[in-house]
Formats: C-alpha cells, sequence, structure tokens
C-alpha cells in the first residue's frame, strides 16, 4: 500500500521524488545558454523523458519553464521567482546588520534599543523590533506599537529626512494632542524642531510621548539611500539627563555604521 501511493503521488507530481527532480530540472536550465531538448535533460539527469515531460508541462502552466523549437528554457516566472528569492535574502541579511547594531547600541548605552518605521498616510511610528536593557529599570514596549510623530525622537528624525514642504503638510494635517504634561504640540515650535534634527543628524525628545523617558533617534538608511527607519536609544529620563550629549553621540555612531553595513555612503 505504502509504494502504490508513493506510485500515484509521483504520478500527480506530489512526491519528495518529483520535487528533486524539479529543483535538478531548473538547475540544469539555470546552467545551460541555451534551450535543452527533452532528450539532452534526460541524459543529464538520469530521469526517464515522460517523467520529465510530465514535470516540464507542470512547470510551462506555472511560465516557469517555455518550449522553444522543441527544447525547454526558463521562462518569466522563473526569473520573477528568482528575483523574490534575491530580494527575500537581501532583506534577511538587512535585518540580521540592523539587529547586530541594536545589540551593540544596547550594550554601548545600557539602555533599551528600538528600531522604528514611519508611516507618513498616518502620520505614525510603529516599533518593529528591540533589544531590551539588563538595567532593572528600563524603559520597554511592544513590538507593533504605535507613537505619533511629532512626539518621538524617532518620528522627528524621520520627518527630517521629508522636504520642508512635507513637513509643513504633516504640520498642518495634524492634530497634536498632549500625551504627557510637557508635550510640545505648538506647531511652529514642531517645524524648528525638525530643522534642528535635519541639521544634526539625530532627535532627542525628554517627556514627549510619556512621562518620564527620553528618546534618541538618528536615521538609518540602505545601499540606495533610503531610509530604513530609525535607530533609538529608549531612556529613563532620570538616568538619561547627565548624559544627552553621550546618548546622541553613540546613536549617531551606531546609525552611521549600520547604514556602511548596509551599503550606504
Amino acid at each position: 500500500m505504502i509504494e502504490d501511493a508513493e506510485k500515484d503521488g509521483e504520478r500527480r507530481g506530489g512526491s519528495p521524488q518529483s520535487v528533486t527532480r524539479v529543483i535538478r530540472l531548473l538547475e540544469a536550465l539555470c546552467v545551460s545558454t541555451e534551450p535543452v531538448s527533452l532528450a539532452d535533460l534526460s541524459r543529464r539527469l538520469s530521469t526517464p523523458k515522460s517523467s520529465l515531460a510530465a514535470l516540464l508541462r507542470g512547470l510551462a502552466d506555472e511560465d516557469l519553464v517555455v518550449a522553444t523549437e522543441g527544447a525547454w528554457r526558463l521562462g518569466p516566472g522563473a526569473f520573477g521567482l528568482g528575483s523574490a528569492l534575491t530580494e527575500a535574502r537581501r532583506r534577511l541579511q538587512s535585518s540580521d546588520l540592523v539587529r547586530d547594531g541594536m545589540r551593540r547600541l544596547a550594550a554601548r548605552s545600557g539602555e533599551t534599543v528600538l528600531l522604528a518605521v514611519g508611516d507618513q498616510d498616518h502620520g505614525m511610528i510603529t516599533y518593529v523590533d528591540l533589544v531590551e536593557s539588563s538595567n532593572v529599570v528600563r524603559y520597554t514596549v511592544s513590538i507593533g506599537d504605535r507613537r505619533p510623530f511629532y512626539a518621538t525622537a524617532a518620528g522627528r528624525v524621520l520627518l527630517s529626512t521629508c522636504s520642508p514642504a512635507a513637513v509643513e503638510t504633516y504640520l498642518k494635517r495634524v492634530a497634536p494632542a498632549r500625551l504627557a504634561p510637557g508635550t510640545e504640540i505648538d506647531p511652529a515650535v514642531l517645524a524648528d524642531v525638525v530643522e534642528q534634527a535635519r541639521a544634526a543628524g539625530y532627535a532627542q525628545t525628554v517627556d514627549q510621548a510619556a512621562e518620564g523617558v527620553t528618546g534618541t533617534a538618528a536615521v538609518v538608511r540602505d545601499a540606495a539611500g533610503g531610509v530604513v527607519g530609525a535607530l533609538v536609544i529608549a531612556a529613563p529620563s532620570a538616568r538619561a539627563a547627565g548624559r544627552l550629549e553621550d546618548l546622541a553621540r553613540l546613536v549617531r555612531e551606531e546609525a552611521a555604521a549600520i547604514s556602511r553595513s548596509l551599503g550606504f555612503r
């Protein structure tokens, strides 16, 4: 019964052996500069032509291969899949490099380190990764938490990468609310703060999004110069009070180091 089931599965193209043959078939076409005949594929892969023909028909249905004058070559679907795999690999590598930098910054600063990305349409930042401080008293946040641009170091530094006109449009659209007693809500002051962040290369907030929290952020960029996100040191304000300049230096240095590792020059 097991053997019969395996044979039936192979006829449907669903057995492990069929998966292996598909991979080897695509590899054979990848290394060939010219279309390859069914007979040649059969010889190269030591596989019956009837089995290969069935696999090729299935791959052709997905545009992974194309028949050309009695031979076979890779189709547009294969190149699309290859591009998607390359992009996935790049994202995974980038994620590892960013997280390595976050760990270094957490060790150097002794504070919680966050990565935030911006949502321009809604004027919000979202925390997408964090490395927590080893201190008993530390700032913590949940992955996925969102905060407004105007009240966070991450949001302000991300705004500083936008044109002055875009910043003006944002400040006209948003209705700032006090999230803590000291939250700045004056649009004119906020515009100045963003310009200061643009000039300094970092933004820093004290008791803005929440009382007792100091944030210091700098932008991380990729090889094309695009904004990956904002690297943030988040610390209890009482502990950060005497080291604001040091925190600014650390976050700028590590954001620059991560950006270089991603190919930014």
